[in-house]
């Protein structure tokens, strides 16, 4: 028997039993599943760090923009809300297309 203890998406305990195999599962409280979710999210992000090539990269931003609207809901917000506010900051601060790296601030 493999342990995991971990959250996993939604059809993997099919998946499990379609392979002939049995698991255990059990359905989080919503505190529960906010602070899996960010562990998660870490085990995603360090997945992502280790891609070597642009299908692994972009498989694991994916699982990461899933955890990301599944977290907006914790919070009481739509992904549409979220978004929102993305647009509002980039508005007022600017994005990231311009790849700027700054390098320090003299006072």
């Amino acid at each position: 028997m493999i342990t995991y203890n971990k959250l996993v998406r939604d059809y993997i305990p099919k998946i499990i039993e379609k392979d002939n195999k049995t698991c255990r599962t059990k359905i989080l409280t919503n505190e529960q599943f906010e602070q899996e979710a960010k562990k998660k999210l870490y085990e995603e992000l360090d997945e992502y760090m280790n891609a070597t090539n642009n299908k692994e990269s972009l498989e694991e931003l994916a699982d990461i923009l899933e955890l990301i609207h599944a977290l907006t809901g914790v919070h009481d917000a739509s992904f549409e809300e979220l978004d929102a506010i993305r647009v509002k900051k980039k508005e007022k601060r600017g994005g990231f297309d311009d790849h700027v790296f700054l390098i320090d601030v003299d006072e």
